[in-house]
């Protein structure tokens, strides 16, 4: 059964990521490590005794609809009373609004616990986060106060209404429809899909946010706006009224996250009440709605490699579990008179370092983004915050993703046929695992967005700047008196050299027009970016004075890292600089 690992979670937030010092320097106000730790504490035994044993029954059961109506699995509801009683959907909501104005750093921290838990059922509070964000953000203030408090307590929930069946990654073209109507109001007409808890039984209403495009906007999306569009509306003194309409028409049966109700949505049919239409409200501008959305969804992006995260931690530790237990053969060197345990086996030690590396590694990505954000809101150096978060955030949700299936992959393979079998559960990781490099944006398309935006962001000085830091970590390896370290500095000078060169030459190229070339490089290089900040996080965590008593430990993983994963890099940078031709040259081959 799941453990929240609370003490490496708040040793990689406060020596790696920069909670700790971001605290002395007292720009986090009156927050102290005591209430970090006592955050962290509660939500790792939410997450380990409430959430992770109702997560196979989500599983199994999974999500039902009958006319409409949707049931989620047997304890849900209650869970889901347990989490708002808790106040955990407010951590860093405005004050206002009766959050507690907390650093997202411990928001990311917890929702890694609570997705390792089930991450099918962490899926509603994190919709409903984004809205938050975007209604605080773009809202009026009659919507703020009309929508925020019940959203900040987790009593009414959120969603995020893009895709449409011709339109997912380009929003451009979506159909969904608004018209003005005379009170300020708007009528929604049109179909979503992939709308995660777009429906449920869990809550008294759900604020859907809705892409629609007014019939005298701009094609493209340049002509999209947002509306907010209750299940129920809400009356002037704020209890609920009518049904507004909308409706699920159908879930999707998925390969995993059954228990998350992915719901097709029909907004304007007229089945409830006498005029079709579903009532919504603007949120932002008129034709300005991507923007609003993008609010949600730079929101929904971290949280999603979080998602990545919290797999690869849950299916580590049932994997190290079962390989304790497990017994196979005999070892080299093992001197018992029955067969050894199969975590005395060196390929499969192998196997369990590389996930347990992966997954600290991404957790210190990501937890480095939220600093970013962190630091974007409260410190005085707000455009370089600004453009380390923005630098960061597709790195962290395309490599922590990509290491969540690879993790889970190789936590079946440590089980055996086993893993294979569905009542062990390994096997539920990886299918749960699978969605998190789709959804939120494709993991290719955050390639895109990291190799023609962020990049260039000051000209390249972002970028170039974290790759400074970065060699300042090797020489501090080299600098250190620690023998356990091996040839770690060594490794990481050759990670670092190949992420320069690779970036030097995307800028390159992007300066010179040759945006096919780039982007044939493009998703080999932000592996290569990830894999290096795994690289070089795991030394700074190694490098760190920290009173558990684990830094050889931490050296030591540091050392595997480096000595057996980061050999890659180098394959990785001639992929960059030199795959475009032979990419163009074999597009026949598909013809």
């Amino acid at each position: 059964m799941y453990k929240a690992p609370v003490e490496e979670i708040a040793f990689t937030l406060k020596h790696v990521a920069g909670l700790g010092q971001a605290i002395d320097d007292g720009l986090l106000g009156d927050l102290g490590e005591d209430l970090v730790d006592a955050i962290l504490s509660e939500a790792g035994r939410f997450a380990s005794d409430e959430i992770a044993p109702l997560g196979e029954t989500g599983d199994r059961q999974g999500a039902r609809i009958t006319d409409g109506v949707v049931a989620t699995p047997d304890g849900w509801r209650d869970l889901y009373k347990s989490w708002i009683s808790g106040g955990w959907n407010g951590l860093t909501a405005s004050e206002e609004f009766g959050g507690q104005a907390l650093p997202h750093m411990l928001n990311v921290a917890a929702l890694e616990m609570w997705n390792s838990g089930s991450m099918a059922f962490a899926l509603c509070p994190t919709l409903t986060m984004g809205a938050i964000e975007a209604v605080a953000t773009h809202g009026s203030e009659a919507l703020k106060a009309t929508y925020l408090p019940k959203l900040v307590s987790g009593e009414w929930t959120g969603t995020m209404n893009l895709t449409e069946p011709h339109a997912g990654s380009d929003l451009g073209v979506l159909k969904a429809r608004a018209e003005r109507r005379d009170d300020g109001s708007y009528g929604i007409f049109g179909q979503k899909i992939f709308i995660t808890w777009g429906e449920h039984d869990v809550a008294d209403n759900i604020i859907h946010l809705v892409l629609a495009r007014l019939p005298d906007a701009p094609a493209g999306t340049r002509g999209i706006s947002l509306f907010l569009v209750p299940k129920f509306l809400v009356r002037d003194d704020g209890s609920l009224g009518a049904r507004n309409d909308l409706f699920a028409h159908s879930l999707e049966h998925k390969l995993g996250i059954h228990g998350s109700p992915t719901c097709t949505m029909i907004y304007g049919d007229g089945r409830f009440g006498k005029e079709k239409g579903a009532i919504g409200w603007l949120v932002g501008e008129e034709n300005k709605g991507l923007a609003c959305m993008f609010t949600m969804m730079n929101n929904a992006r971290l949280a999603v490699g979080m998602q990545g995260v919290a797999i690869a931690e849950a299916a580590t530790q049932k994997a190290v579990a079962y390989a304790r237990e497990r017994t196979q053969g005999k070892a080299p060197g093992w001197s018992g008179t029955s067969m050894s345990p199969i975590i005395e086996h060196p390929d499969v030690i192998r196997m369990l370092l590389t996930m347990k590396a992966l997954t600290q590694g991404a957790r210190a990505i990501a937890y480095s983004c939220a600093h970013a954000t962190d630091m974007a809101h409260r410190a005085g150096e707000s455009r370089h915050w600004q453009e380390r978060a923005a630098l960061l955030t597709p790195i962290a949700k395309s490599f922590a993703t990509d290491i969540g299936v690879d993790v889970a992959s190789l936590g079946i393979q440590v089980h055996g046929g086993m893993g294979f079998i569905e009542e062990t559960g390994a096997a539920r990781y990886l299918r749960d695992a699978r969605i998190a490099p789709i959804y939120e944006g494709t993991n290719g398309i955050q390639a895109i967005d990291l190799v023609t935006r962020k990049l260039q962001l000051s000209g390249g000085a972002e970028v170039r700047s974290l790759i400074v830091e970065l060699k300042s970590i090797a020489d501090d390896v080299r600098g250190s008196n620690r023998d356990g370290f091996g040839t770690t500095a060594e490794r990481l000078d050759s990670a670092i050299a190949s992420l320069e060169a690779a970036t030097d030459w995307l800028l390159a190229e992007l300066a010179s027009g040759n945006t096919a070339e780039a982007l044939s490089g493009a998703t080999p290089y932000q592996r290569l970016f990830g894999l290096t900040l795994t690289g070089c996080y795991l030394a700074k965590g190694g490098l760190a004075e920290a009173s558990d008593g684990k830094a050889e430990s931490r050296i030591a993983l540091c050392r595997f890292a480096a000595e057996n994963l980061l050999a890659e890099t180098s394959a990785l940078k001639n992929t960059v600089t030199t795959g475009a031709a032979s990419l163009a040259a074999a597009r026949s081959v598909l013809a």
